[in-house]
């Protein structure tokens, strides 16, 4: 099996005067990518960093982040990207849990990495205009050459952080097979052909990133750079850079149709969408299928651990619905309490979602955290902690996190179905629900909602009445918001609205609280 800087050669021998990146005013051929490549893979090796080595990257998406990420598959070494918003404590326990010696970082995350290398000494290299002399990247990477696959299918290609949000991150490391076989699903998933182009604005250090990242190299495609999403920015790259596919989270398809500048943009050069990291609500779906007229509207289910749970190519035709299993997958819904992967949920009932992990795109065990491991590795399947049902055409919903389920009186009610009534009102603009503690119901169901156009919660809740939404799933209050609180990566953050961390509506735009 190719490895994956063998894989990069591929589209440097065929295609080499292909446009390969963009960023800003720059732009690389492939054969011109490949000479920074091999530089950076000199560098790496005059550092001193050497096969099964960690190297700790807190980079935008931009030039030197895309160069280091293939630089380290040609070298074996173990690509760890982190959040550039990254906090000090989060930067220094990251360094103490891979081991990493090495640091690559950027102004807008000096002041974390260099508070975190006060406490774990690491070597740092900071790129930019006004590093400190002897550590800036332009110095130690300066110079083009070839780059020279030493590295295996078999060696470890990078290691992912989860986000955290039930406890510590845990490291997901991934093989080169195993991301060389994921981007071959995602381009065969999404159909891409030769030349595709995409907006590289899901970060390196989320596996959208990554995945887009690699399957363009795949096809001698293009990957735009673009370092944090701004909708006007991302508008102007689609239109200048004749972008032909999108894969983003559904928050950021939001922010895109939400800009003025959108009915003036030309968008016909799009013409696949897709999107992941969390569900998409009807209204949405139907907005971006009206505005973009795609040929495919792929939803895809996976994570970290596994790319590709399951792929719907029809988005708009059964919303709601992430499809069946990827082809590199199997997967399962067992029981919410059950314990063994033989428990299954009958059809439409709500179980846990569960993937085999004999998967070609599947990890192999978290890093250093044998707790993690004990609880969703079990009997060769990976338990996923969502929560979904099969419907009776064998099509998969996913209905939410096993953390995020409400308990109301005995009932188990999931917000995405909520979600999804609530947002097809035209009034309502964004919505995410979540279960307040409540005395007598346990949790009581409450909808959080940023407005378009003023509402009432009477109306809201008659909206409801007229849905199919079964009543005690109702939300029995809602608060009005100016933005729902969500993830560098757009995933809604409920724990934030259950603690009350947001912000209430400052000038509401009419009707009661």
């Amino acid at each position: 099996m190719l490895d994956l800087g063998r894989t990069f050669l591929q589209s440097v021998e065929r295609a080499p005067q292909a446009t390969a990146l963009v960023d800003g005013p720059q732009r690389l051929s492939y054969a011109q990518w490949a000479g920074l490549v091999g530089a950076a893979q000199r560098g790496l090796q005059d550092l001193g960093l050497k096969a099964g080595d960690h190297l700790l990257s807190v980079l935008q998406n931009r030039q030197e982040a895309a160069t280091l990420h293939w630089a380290c598959q040609f070298s074996g070494i173990v690509m760890t990207p982190l959040n550039w918003r990254a906090k000090p404590d989060e930067v220094l326990y990251c360094l103490r849990d891979s081991g990493a010696r090495q640091v690559v970082y950027e102004p807008v995350s000096a002041a974390a990495v260099l508070e975190a290398v006060q406490t774990h000494p690491a070597r740092t290299l900071q790129v930019g205009e006004h590093a400190t002399p002897g550590e800036r990247y332009a110095d130690c990477m300066a110079g083009a050459c070839d780059p020279v696959p030493r590295a295996t299918a078999q060696d470890l290609s990078l290691m992912l952080y989860t986000s955290g949000t039930t406890g510590a991150p845990k490291g997901v490391p991934r093989r080169q097979r195993a991301e060389r076989i994921a981007a071959l699903a995602h381009v065969a998933q999404n159909q891409y052909g030769y030349g595709e182009c995409t907006l590289g604005v899901m970060p390196l250090y989320h596996t959208m990133g990554v995945r887009s990242l690699l399957a363009l190299a795949l096809v001698d495609g293009c990957f735009v750079c673009m370092p944090r999403f701004d909708p006007a920015m991302a508008l102007q790259c689609i239109e200048a850079e004749r972008i032909t596919h999108l894969y983003l989270v559904p928050t950021l398809y939001h922010d895109l149709l939400a800009h003025p500048a959108f009915a003036t943009t030309d968008v016909s050069s799009v013409r696949r969408l897709g999107f992941a990291g969390a569900p998409m609500h009807d209204a949405l779906l139907l907005r971006l299928q009206q505005a973009f007229e795609p040929e495919l509207f792929v939803n895809h289910y996976g994570s970290s651990e596994i790319y590709t749970f399951a792929i719907s190519q029809d988005a708009v035709g059964k919303p709601g619905s992430a499809g069946r299993a990827g082809i590199n997958t199997r997967l399962r819904v067992v029981k919410l309490q059950g314990q063994s992967v033989s428990e299954l949920a009958g059809v439409m009932e709500e179980g846990q979602i569960i993937a085999d992990l004999l998967s070609d795109e599947a990890f192999e065990g978290y890093h250093n955290r044998p707790d993690a491991n004990a609880r969703s590795l079990r009997e060769g399947w990976y338990f996923t902690g969502d929560t979904g049902y099969v419907d009776a055409d064998g099509d998969l919903f996913v209905t939410g996190r096993v953390d995020d389920m409400i308990i109301s009186g005995g009932e188990n009610i999931t917000p995405v179905e909520i979600e999804s009534v609530l947002s097809l009102h035209p009034a309502v603009d964004e919505v995410a629900v979540a279960g307040l503690k409540d005395e007598r119901w346990g949790q009581r169901v409450v909808a959080f909602v940023k407005r378009r156009d003023p509402i009432t919660a009477e109306a809201l809740d008659q909206h409801c009445r007229t849905s199919d939404l079964v009543n005690f799933k109702r939300p029995r209050e809602y608060v009005f918001v100016d933005e729902i609180p969500k993830s560098p990566v757009g995933k809604v953050l409920r724990r934030k609205l259950v603690a009350g961390d947001y912000r209430p509506e400052t000038r509401p735009p009419g009707g009661t609280h």
